[in-house]
């Protein structure tokens, strides 16, 4: 995959005609959204919502979505109903729905197809996400100045090199301020489950965490954190409403800007396949406001590196980088290639747990 910097300046043409994918002009576009969680989630699928409501705002847009929709047969079941029903952009927003999605795109050659996450691609199938491990960096600065325990807990959906890399980015950021502290991980093999995941958080309680984090579509562990009296650090959303007392920061999307150059792109017929992995530079990724437990030299700590992150004065994976066992994985001063971050499936040094 490539990284591709989103042509974030173009606006939709409000009055303008639609173009689908094969080129022919159309007064109005069709889109549809595949959610693995609920729009209420506070999270993920919260996230994708909130920019499928901006599109709406354009009179020439109307978009469907179905929501809680499990990976699998059951994905590819939603997505060939979408599909029958007009749409001319289908946007599958999981990890899981990939090959779905690419079998039903097989059939409907004139639909543009939109995958989160994923890494295939065809004639009429995109793959995007973004460099959410610059912004894990980032919150994991924060975590590292204020834990004193220095025990940081991190609750996590699936070991796949998504979040993975998420991990490491959050440790690398901890251990660049502190490098006494440690980021223990559990996984909780699910997306969204707000029960199991903030069970995952007390477990990391109880040995002695004091700061949560998490790769979770629920604010469970948020919740967790705000019972125990301890810190937090969201992800997708900010979180504070769920854990005021708790929440430090997170690391936050904002899709509204992807989707719409994208469909810009398609409306005007110039959308082409590709692979997009924008970074902080684009907007799609970032960082919350800050808590007011936060201290101004640690707000301002983040702000900075942040920064230098997008003027390319910080890469997050810049060797030296050791792993568990100590052994040099990226080599001082060398950067890893995009294809070794979308594949990387060990943990650095400073994690405790496994990567399986």
């Amino acid at each position: 995959m490539r990284a591709i910097l989103l042509a974030l300046m173009l606006t939709l043409g409000l009055c303008a005609p639609a173009v689908a994918a094969e080129g022919k002009p159309k007064e109005k576009l069709k889109i549809g959204f595949v959610y693995v969680s609920p729009v209420g989630d506070e999270g993920w699928s919260y996230q994708h919502d909130l920019a499928r409501k901006e599109l709406e705002k354009d009179p020439n847009i109307t978009t469907t979505f179905v929501e809680s929709v499990k990976e699998g047969a059951d994905s590819e079941r939603v997505i060939l109903n979408m599909a029958r029903k007009d749409h001319d952009i289908i946007i599958t927003t999981s990890f899981g729905f990939m090959d779905p999605t690419m079998r039903v795109a097989s059939q409907f050659p004139n639909i543009t197809f939109l995958h989160c996450s994923g890494y295939k691609m065809s004639e009429n199938v995109s793959n995007y996400f973004g460099r959410m491990y610059q912004a894990r960096f980032l919150t994991g600065v924060v975590a590292g100045r204020m834990t004193k325990s220095n025990i940081i807990g991190y609750v996590a959906a699936f070991p796949i090199p998504e979040v993975i890399r998420g991990i490491n980015a959050f440790t690398l950021g901890v251990r660049s301020v502190n490098p006494k502290a440690e980021v223990r991980v559990v996984w909780s093999k699910t997306w969204y489950d707000p029960l199991v995941e903030k069970e995952g958080a007390k477990s990391l309680l109880d040995v002695g965490a004091d700061v949560i984090t998490q790769h979770q579509d629920s604010p469970g562990p948020q919740v967790a954190a705000q019972e125990k009296g301890v810190y937090s650090i969201g992800y997708n959303t900010d979180m504070t409403k769920v854990a005021p007392n708790a929440h430090l920061v997170a690391a936050i999307w904002n899709w509204t800007p992807f989707y719409k150059d994208m469909v810009e792109k398609v409306r005007k017929g110039q959308w082409k396949s590709g692979s997009f992995w924008p970074g902080m530079e684009s907007g799609i990724v970032d960082i919350s406001g800050f808590g007011p437990m936060v201290p101004k030299a640690v707000q301002e700590e983040a702000r900075a590196r942040r920064q230098d992150i997008i003027d390319g004065k910080l890469v997050v994976f810049k060797g030296p980088v050791l792993d568990q066992s100590g052994a040099v994985r990226i080599q001082d001063g060398a950067l890893p290639t995009d294809k070794e971050l979308l594949e990387m499936n060990w943990f650095v040094q400073g994690v405790v747990g496994s990567p399986k």
